[in-house]
């Protein structure tokens, strides 16, 4: 097989490629992301401790009722498989970041409890994590193409989602 030879089915000559600006797009993307991530994961990493990962999982459990997440919903509201975010809760719970628990409401399923040390790792954090943010990201872009951005992400978070669901629905009757 050639290379950029379809593998699905499909001969060369029915793909739809990318003109030279959507090329140049999508490679700054992969570059520009790849480089933001890595930078926000390394200023928490360096001052705090915590990944970008172990850092949004404090965060959605600190804007979660009581500090309490299951696991399938914080896996889900992360985008991440069950067992990457079990993985991580687990080294988060034996730094003291965590607990894992029963659930309060039925007691079969396990949430994820922000405990205070991971309340006071989030509060001193934050403002890190929220200057990188804004030197690397929202200071670069004017308003309305930070705007643009939101917009197009949501789209394709949406879209994903979306075909995500359809394809779970088809697995799970």
């Amino acid at each position: 097989m050639a290379y950029g030879e379809p593998t699905n089915g499909t001969s060369r000559d029915d793909v739809v490629w990318l003109d030279q600006a959507q090329q140049d797009s999508w490679r700054a993307f992969l570059v520009g992301s790849t480089l933001l991530m890595d930078r926000l994961d390394r200023d928490l990493r360096e001052k705090h401790g915590i990944s970008l990962v172990e850092y949004e999982i404090l965060v959605r459990l600190s804007e979660a009722p009581g500090g309490r997440l299951r696991m399938a919903g914080l896996a889900h509201a992360l985008c991440h498989s069950r067992s990457r975010v079990t993985h991580t809760v687990s080294r988060m719970e034996k730094l003291g970041l965590v607990e894992r628990d029963p659930c309060l409401d039925d007691g079969r399923g396990v949430e994820a409890a922000l405990t205070d040390q991971g309340y006071a790792t989030l509060t001193a954090a934050a403002p890190t994590h929220v200057a990188g943010v804004r030197e690397c990201l929202v200071d670069v872009a004017v308003a309305d193409e930070l705007a643009g951005v939101g917009r197009v992400f949501g789209a394709i978070a949406d879209n994903l989602a979306s075909a995500e669901n359809a394809e779970l629905r088809r697995i799970r009757p």
